[in-house]
């Protein structure tokens, strides 16, 4: 038999808060996947700081910034269901 709560011990019930939604989010339908092979995200990737570096001339020491710009495009981009993953 359980035993009758004390008033003067009983903590106050806890509120459950909803998450709001801010703008920072993605707009994602949620009847997609959002799943990219990860070798076909790293061929995307690739590709995109290869026409970085082919827009610059190809001039060295731009690598590692081709590629994390390329992968914040890619990124967002597949975020956003702007690419084709399969033509990677």
């Amino acid at each position: 038999m359980a035993r009758p709560k004390n008033p003067e011990t009983a903590q106050p019930a806890r509120r459950t808060l909803r998450r709001r939604s801010t703008d920072a989010e993605p707009d994602v339908p949620l009847d997609r996947p959002n799943f990219v092979d990860p070798e076909q995200r790293a061929g995307l990737i690739a590709r995109a700081a290869y026409f970085r570096a082919m827009e610059r001339g190809f001039e060295p020491g731009h690598e590692l910034a081709d590629w994390l710009a390329a992968e914040a495009q890619v990124d967002a981009e597949l975020l956003r269901g702007t690419v084709d993953a399969t033509s990677a």
